[in-house]
């Protein structure tokens, strides 16, 4: 099983649906508390640390959204956002607030299960890699030297291109908007439109991929941004 360093958080105030899901994650060895509204959430996500988050969107006092963007003030816990709606609208708030993955009612409790071990499994792969090396098929890219290879063969890359690949593989499998990716490359304020990062994507997939209109490391999620492959997936 895999190791979690605290309770999952279940934050859902509908009861019958946050017991299901207690049910299923403690038949997988995981230990839950829930919460069934946003200011006891902030709460206790500050003071019980959870390795995880599952996290309705409708809630009394504070919804999930605002629930979320207080928990990232102080917390870079896992977020699994749950919507009533499969709008992109929806999609889009949770992932530029930080959420790391989204699932849509009604769901099935074994996907929502196995949902939160990608994540965490995501998560503890970004934990030991930090400070080292981040490797995934043939991409190697070394943290302390600032140096990325392909294959055992050095690649240049600009300082907006690095940043841009280091996030996206530190997290992978994770979609991420075209706006957080702007806040990792441009940090002083400058203005500049969402779409520059397709433009340093295009040629950062000219150089790491082999067939970059058939990119296996850096997909694009229609609609909502980008993300790096699962390891599982190379």
């Amino acid at each position: 099983m895999l190791r979690c360093s605290g309770p999952v958080l279940i934050v859902e105030d509908d009861l019958n649906t946050a017991n299901l899901v207690k049910t299923y994650l403690e038949h997988e060895g995981f230990t839950s508390e829930i919460a069934t509204d946003g200011e006891t959430a902030v709460l206790l996500a500050r003071r019980r640390r959870p390795c995880i988050i599952i996290l309705d969107i409708m809630l009394p006092r504070l919804d999930g959204w605002e629930v979320c963007r207080q928990v990232r003030t102080f917390s870079n816990v896992p977020v699994l956002m749950l919507t009533a709606r499969e709008e992109e609208i929806d999609r889009v708030t949770g992932l530029s607030l930080g959420a790391d993955d989204y699932v849509v009612k009604p769901f099935s409790p074994r996907e929502l299960v196995a949902r939160v071990k990608a994540i965490l499994r995501r998560s503890s792969l970004q934990a030991n890699s930090q400070g080292k090396k981040l490797i995934s098929g043939g991409l190697e890219m070394d943290l302390e030297k600032h140096r990325v290879s392909l294959d055992g063969r050095t690649i240049d890359l600009t300082s907006s291109e690095y940043k841009l690949l280091q996030a996206l593989m530190q997290a992978p499998g994770r979609v991420f908007s075209r706006n957080e990716l702007l806040d990792t490359v441009y940090h002083d304020g400058e203005i500049v439109i969402d779409r520059v990062i397709d433009v340093h994507i295009g040629k950062l997939r000219q150089k790491i991929e082999q067939q970059p209109s058939q990119p296996r490391y850096i997909r694009t999620v229609r609609g909502f941004g980008y993300a790096f492959a699962d390891p599982g997936d190379l």
